[in-house]
């Protein structure tokens, strides 16, 4: 087989376990060989739409089969996969694809009114609808006819998806994943989490986001087991699925399983297949790890970032407790570093920035050759984040040097929420700190600076149409000034002062 990369994954399978369940989804279960042909007639019905080697094909949805079929279909073809965050505004999905220069978006039934709005703005050459027919969009099963295998030459070091992340200068960076990455993510999340080949492993985050497509769901495909994916999360609902699809491993932030872990089922549901749960995008409190550690789960903290495709360390269940805060030890190819600002090698518990490397660190960043130099120097991704290794060698994190808020999940970075909080009339200046939530973690604070008849309530409106609801901060407060430094540079630590006043 010339393909190295992600689209040969379903054609080693087809060959090895045809049997095996490869998806489940609202009720209907997809074995591997079948999975394996829906990707072909996937691979054929873009190739169909002129999509080529290099190629850039979007999707835009919640989680659906159609998410992995097109990101298997792309690997076929040597096309790069585009996932959209769903949560996304028009404007922002718009910078999206004209960026990444997207030529054919499928999106789901929930993305019609998107694409109808995006289709006259950008140079998408064809919208695709799964499920239901949208307007002037393609039917996406009618376009899956052709059943023949496309074995092109696609390389490890060939790029298979773009993933944004929010901007830290207010717009969006695409991080480059390459085949490789894939491939390494997956030995060591085998490596660090222990799949089975009869792994069911439940899609419960959004497959747009890096821990969600390569935590849990990517691996098990490799190892031949089986993805069970629920449209969006529901604790309810999901407890209900974890019972009755003898669930047994899945990824998730921790605001998803305290919420879970406060359901009235939680104690009586059937979880007894379950066997791992890693969580990462925020510390894991104690409470809620002693709550899950009490129905007999294994729980994992890792450490990871869509750049690094995305685990870079992992805690050993056995530590959970004995180390609660850490993120654990490096994965197993991949090494991790905390460093001074000179470059050296900071001592036991001194606080640097984590610096790692490893064959699944992105290739660099779609475009952006500046921000690329600025981050992968020596082969070595530079985090941003503030962090020290205990004398075991156990990584802690600390803070962050970047001002990234983590809100139920989600990036987000102050610079983006301030950028289009200055392109609202009447505001003048604008800060956006994080403060503490007990439900989603962190929220925003804005600070702005307006002219006259400014309500902050209108402000708050005005940026629901501009950002995703996540990224809107809790709460305006207007203020007089914003402290500055002598260089005229907002200081922040100030603001952080007067919330704890």
């Amino acid at each position: 087989m010339r393909n190295a990369g992600l689209g040969s994954w379903p054609e080693r399978r087809r060959t090895i376990s045809p049997h095996r369940d490869a998806l489940w989804f609202e009720g209907v279960t997809t074995s591997h060989r079948q999975f394996s042909d829906r990707i072909r007639r996937v691979a054929g019905a873009l190739a169909g739409l002129g999509v080529r080697p290099g190629d850039r094909v979007g999707w835009l949805g919640t989680n659906h089969p159609a998410a992995l079929e097109t990101l298997y279909a792309c690997g076929q073809l040597g096309a790069v996969w585009v996932p959209v965050n769903a949560r996304l505004t028009a404007p922002e999905a718009r910078y999206v694809l004209d960026h990444s220069g997207a030529s054919v978006v499928v999106h789901g039934k929930d993305h019609g009114s998107i694409a109808d709005a995006l289709r006259p703005l950008t140079h998408v050459r064809h919208w695709v609808a799964v499920e239901a027919p949208h307007g002037e969009s393609l039917p996406y099963e009618e376009l899956l006819t052709d059943p023949e295998f496309r074995d092109l030459n696609v390389a490890l070091e060939d790029p298979c998806l773009i993933m944004y992340t929010s901007g830290t200068t207010g717009r969006p960076k695409g991080a480059v994943l390459t085949h490789g990455n894939m491939t390494w993510n997956a030995v060591n999340q085998f490596m660090g989490m222990d799949f089975a080949q009869d792994e069911r492993t439940l899609a419960l985050a959004p497959l747009f986001h890096i821990g969600g497509l390569n935590g849990t769901v990517n691996p098990t495909l490799l190892r031949g087991g089986c993805a069970v994916l629920v449209r969006r999360f529901d604790p309810a609902e999901t407890l209900a699925v974890i019972e009755e699809q003898r669930v047994t491993s899945f990824f998730a932030v921790p605001t998803m399983l305290d919420a879970m872990s406060r359901e009235e089922g939680f104690r009586t549901r059937d979880l007894s297949a379950l066997r791992t749960i890693g969580a990462a995008g925020a510390p894991l409190p104690l409470p809620t790890l002693r709550t899950w550690l009490d129905r007999g789960v294994t729980m994992q903290q890792c450490y990871g970032m869509t750049e690094a495709a995305p685990g870079c360390t992992v805690l050993d269940s056995a530590d959970a407790v004995r180390k609660v805060g850490s993120a654990g030890k490096p994965v197993f190819f991949t090494d991790l570093r905390v460093v001074r600002p000179d470059g050296t090698e900071a001592a036991p518990d001194e606080v640097g920035e984590v610096v790692v490397q490893g064959p699944n660190i992105m290739a660099g960043y779609w475009n952006d050759p500046v921000r690329t130099a600025e981050v992968l120097v020596n082969g070595w991704y530079h985090t941003g984040d503030a962090g020290s290794i205990d004398d075991e060698g156990y990584l802690f994190i600390r803070d962050r040097f970047k001002d990234m808020i983590i809100s139920g999940g989600e990036n987000v970075y102050p610079a983006e929420v301030e950028s289009a909080l200055l392109e609202l009339p009447g505001v003048l200046e604008a800060a956006v700190i994080g403060v503490p939530d007990e439900k989603w973690g962190e929220v925003g604070v804005a600070f702005v600076v307006a002219s006259g008849g400014t309500a902050p309530d209108a402000v708050r409106d005005a940026l629901r149409e501009r950002l995703a609801g996540f990224k809107v901060p809790r709460e305006i407060r207007l203020v007089p000034a914003l402290p500055k430094t002598a260089t005229g540079k907002i200081y922040k630590p100030d603001l952080r002062k007067e919330l704890q006043s």
